[in-house]
């Protein structure tokens, strides 16, 4: 059977029919839902066995980019939430959706959550130090050790669009991150858009399961979405899509 993937928006969400489509790409059955109908019935969380929050301004990014998102998912559907993360499932978040993960308390998720408790917040997203929104496309390579989103470290090329990208965290947590591995890209020498700390550019939970990166995969999956398509010899694909598909390859495996 296809995996089943809920693709869960909100208001300012606006990466969702990408997201959607990448994961269409890989074999995998995505559904879209607005978080109003989950919170009507929590319980359709146990249909799916990927979760992803696609990226966007979520709530307008008032507060802070995913803050809003963050609390509605974890004050409503903490429970369900907690389970489909812990029996075994998926979820990556992108940009905005990396934000609400780590607002969250669901990454790094460096240490045990006890049952009933939300976990807590451990890093962040903040403010570029440029200052500006970045928009522009940059060199990543990745970390497969443990990431099981990860298929490689061959440095490829994404685009990134963002204010508030730059990650940051205690020492301590920097520390736990590189020594578990759970930094799962990086940005390129040179190619760090938003001043994140040791160049992080995503990062995942201690499984691997759970995935979060600023750049946006779901935005190059035709090779003719690079900005110099013309100019370079054909792909068949984009580089983002070999994100989608390892994860679906590591779920049905």
């Amino acid at each position: 059977m296809k995996p089943k993937v809920l693709v869960l928006r909100a208001a300012g969400t606006n990466c969702d029919a990408e997201t959607a489509y990448a994961f269409e790409l890989v074999g995998a059955t995505p559904t879209v839902l607005h978080v109003n109908r989950v919170r009507e019935n929590p319980k359709v969380m146990r249909d799916f066995q990927v979760l992803a929050i696609p990226g966007g301004f979520s709530y307008g990014d008032d507060v802070a980019s995913g803050r809003v998102f963050a609390n509605e998912l974890m004050s409503v559907l903490r429970d369900e939430l907690l389970a489909l993360v812990d029996r075994g499932g998926f979820a990556i978040g992108i940009c905005n959706g990396f934000q609400v993960l780590v607002k969250a308390g669901l990454l790094p998720r460096l240490a045990p959550t006890r049952a009933g408790e939300r976990p807590d917040q451990e890093a962040t997203l903040t403010d570029n130090t440029s200052g500006v929104y970045r928009d522009c496309w940059v060199k990543v390579s990745g970390d497969p050790t443990v990431c099981q989103w990860i298929p490689d470290d061959l440095e490829i090329e994404l685009p990134v669009a963002h204010a508030e990208g730059r990650f940051a965290a205690p020492a301590a947590v920097l520390a736990d991150l590189a020594t578990n591995r759970q930094i799962a890209l990086r940005y390129s020498s040179g190619t760090n858009p938003n001043g994140s700390a040791a160049d992080i550019a995503g990062i995942c939970d201690r499984s691997g399961r759970i995935f979060g990166l600023m750049p946006h995969p779901e935005r190059f999956l035709r090779w003719e979405n690079h900005p110099r398509w013309t100019r370079e010899p054909r792909r068949p694909e984009g580089d983002g899509v070999r994100f989608f598909r390892q994860a679906i390859r590591r779920l049905v495996a």
